[in-house]
């Protein structure tokens, strides 16, 4: 009997209880645990990076793998590994709430691996990945809604401002007031804009024209990043 009919005999329920299948199932389930751990080191973003959880990726689909091997159409067994793991908990805090994600993926799938389910396994693992390299390629679910922050004080009345706008609106497809307040004076005001650039790589262009504008002084910028979730 050749590879592939030893792994896809398992979804069908005719895999054997035997040594071969033990070890071809805590293989697939290391090699899966090691994509799931890839596919989390070219995803995650951030300061919560941890080469030990990325270890644990892959350590936990194996003794998953095992365990499930172990309890393999043993029903005693099983609830004497249930009492087992009531006695020992584990408790770690995740910063990222889609680590729980990669954690139930390595769980899911040294399940399966197990259980003989090896086409499954594999099948699940491989779609796991696509899944989240998609979400990462694509930034699915950010909301990029302005490129920069600009502040400056405007010296000229204020019914003058839209000469100003104007200007802002030749650069950006989308302007924003985020707030105005009194330069201290009868006229003139401290401004603060949020703008969505036309061309992002241009924001000097816009920068320099308001420093020469008339009325405005004291102008500065920042590259705004992607809304943080509250």
């Amino acid at each position: 009997m050749n590879l592939s009919d030893l792994i896809l005999r398992g979804d069908f329920g005719t895999a054997q209880d035997d040594l071969s299948g033990i070890l071809l199932g805590l293989l697939i389930a290391f090699l899966c645990g090691h994509v799931v751990a890839w596919v989390y080191m070219a995803c995650h973003s951030g300061l919560s990076y941890s080469r030990s959880f990325v270890n644990s990726l892959i350590v936990l689909c194996v003794i998953v793998a095992l365990v499930m091997a172990v309890m393999f159409n043993n029903l005693l067994m099983a609830f004497g590994m249930m009492a087992v793991f009531a006695v020992v908990r584990f408790r770690n805090i995740l910063r990222d709430t889609l680590d729980t994600t990669y954690i139930l993926a390595s769980i899911s799938t040294g399940m399966a691996a197990g259980t003989r389910k090896f086409s499954t396994a594999i099948l699940g693992c491989l779609i796991f990945a696509l899944v989240m390299l998609y979400l990462h390629w694509t930034s699915f679910g950010a909301r990029h809604r302005y490129d920069l922050i600009l502040n400056l004080h405007w010296g000229r009345p204020l019914d003058e401002l839209p000469r100003l706008v104007d200007l802002l609106a030749r650069h950006g497809r989308r302007t924003q007031l985020a707030s105005q307040r009194a330069g201290g004076t009868s006229d003139g005001a401290d401004l603060s804009y949020r703008i969505l650039l036309r061309d992002a790589s241009r924001s000097g262009e816009l920068v320099s024209e308001l420093k020469a504008f008339p009325g405005v002084s004291r102008v500065t910028s920042l590259k705004a990043e992607e809304e943080s979730e509250m």
